[in-house]
């Protein structure tokens, strides 16, 4: 993850959040929150609200998002890291740390997911700040890096030693976070070494779900996105017991239902911890009628992993669309968290200082009686939680591989962010396009294989112990057994 966050340039960074889903063998679940927080404690009261500068995005047909000092939250990646380390790591902190820094010295050539974001970013979002758009250009060459480009950054270098030598305590009451919080101090951002100071990891048992023979461990609220799969899964399984398959007709019915809740109930709710275990009582009680009647990032990265002991790790971890800064003579780009649209539905800066930010990530593991294990998880903002709907519905519910689950062709329900209104988007298939002919609503075909629809990975341990690892044909991606 940590040499991820300096690879995939634009897409991710190691100032952004995380959430890491851990099971052990032997042990119950757990969830590490390492999720962006809302900063400005001791800020003046007329800074909220400023700090932002609005960019208009061609990615994906074209949005709004705000960068600058004031759409960034307090970061928690590297919090939660360290946390998983003294829980479950074996290896010393430096030597998880030091490739990366090795990798942002020597250089790595561009992918095409960080080429077809830049692409659409490279000469706005990422250009108007001095020290990013040095580092994009590379000496000259344009405003972002060319597929296959090899780039490198001797600053991200620095921060990344620094940190494998002093710890996350660098970023948070260190040496990092004075330069950090004196960058912000002097350009109107909220975050300042009183945010960074009091951060924490917070610690969650997951959502459970039974389907079928697998135990299944979610992402738990104050996240949206492992309360929305787990509603999801739960009315997947029980559809699925009329007739014993996954139909494509259930999957866009399921999605829209609860999504359409999510957009009424928990997106703008004051309190994302009590809507999100609103969702799961009103869909125990009520059941899928209940949800129908409650009135009330672009990008992420994800690494699956289960080692030779049977534990299971998956981490997803989102700097937002970035906020096109960069911490002077660091190479740290900075997250927009503040400036998502999506994720801030209540205003921007309406929270209050130290609360956790909404979030789609889904980072999930699971346990078949047999004693399969399997962790799994997926980027794609509000695509992350209909990707692992249908991937895990595969595997769990219809007895798939991991790699042809992976590989199904997918849906997803989607709503105007104007006048509400839902549509199907789908990637063409046999069953899905009868599905999609008879749902009543608008529909839009993608390619085949669209990164639109996320990128899951996914890794399964069987009772034998042989691993099974899979990558999605949709985003670059890679697996190794070893």
């Amino acid at each position: 993850m940590c040499v991820a966050c300096v690879t995939e340039v634009g897409i991710v960074s190691p100032m952004g959040g995380a959430y890491i889903n851990v099971w052990a063998p032997g042990e119950d679940p757990l969830v590490l929150d390492g999720y962006v927080e809302m900063p400005g404690r001791g800020r003046p009261k007329e800074w909220f609200g400023t700090g932002l500068r609005e960019f208009r995005m061609t990615y994906y047909g074209g949005f709004t998002v705000n960068g600058g000092h004031g759409s960034v939250a307090t970061p928690g990646m590297f919090a939660a890291l360290d946390e998983a380390s003294t829980r479950w790591g074996t290896l010393p902190w430096r030597e998880l740390v030091t490739p990366a820094a090795y990798v942002a010295r020597q250089g790595w050539p561009v992918g095409t997911a960080s080429e077809f974001y830049l692409r659409h970013s490279g000469d706005n979002l990422f250009a108007w700040d001095a020290q990013t758009r040095e580092f994009m250009s590379q000496g000259g060459h344009g405003p972002a890096p060319a597929l296959g480009e090899v780039v490198r950054s001797a600053d991200l270098a620095n921060s990344l030693e620094t940190i494998a030598r002093d710890g996350v305590s660098t970023l948070y009451t260190g040496e990092i976070a004075h330069v950090l919080a004196d960058d912000m101090d002097a350009n109107g951002g909220l975050l300042g070494l009183a945010d960074l100071a009091a951060y924490r990891t917070a610690v969650r048992p997951p959502l459970r779900t039974r389907l079928t023979d697998w135990d299944v461990a979610v992402n738990p609220a104050p996240s949206i996105g492992g309360p929305v799969l787990t509603a999801m899964l739960r009315l997947l399984s029980a559809r699925r017991t009329r007739d014993g398959r996954t139909a494509a007709s259930d999957v866009i019915d399921i999605q829209h239902t609860v999504l359409e809740y999510r957009r009424r109930a928990i997106d703008a709710a004051e309190d994302l911890e009590v809507a999100g275990h609103e969702l799961i009582r009103a869909l125990d009680e009520l059941g899928p009628e209940g949800l129908a009647a409650v009135t009330s990032s672009p990008e992420t990265i994800h690494v699956s992993t289960i080692d030779s002991t049977g534990l299971a790790c998956s981490i997803t971890t989102s700097a937002g669309y970035g906020s096109g800064v960069t911490v002077p003579g660091t190479g740290l780009m900075l997250n927009n968290a503040l400036g998502e649209p999506e994720l801030n539905r209540r205003g921007l800066h309406a929270l209050a200082p130290g609360t956790r930010m909404a979030s789609n990530m889904a980072p999930s593991t699971a346990r078949r009686d047999d004693g399969s294990t399997l962790a799994v998880g997926s980027p794609g903002a509000d695509r992350i939680t209909t990707a692992l709907m249908q991937v895990m519905g595969g595997v769990c519910l219809d007895g798939k591989s991991i790699q042809a689950a992976i590989d199904q062709p997918r849906l997803h329900v989607a709503f105007d962010e104007h006048d509400g209104n839902p549509r199907v988007e789908f990637e063409n298939g046999d069953d899905i396009l009868a599905a999609v002919d008879a749902c009543g609503m608008p529909t839009v075909e993608h390619e085949r294989i669209a990164m639109y629809f996320g990128g899951v990975g996914a890794t399964l341990c069987h009772p034998d112990g042989v691993l099974e690892a899979a990558g999605d044909p949709r985003r670059t991606a890679a697996t190794a057994i070893g």
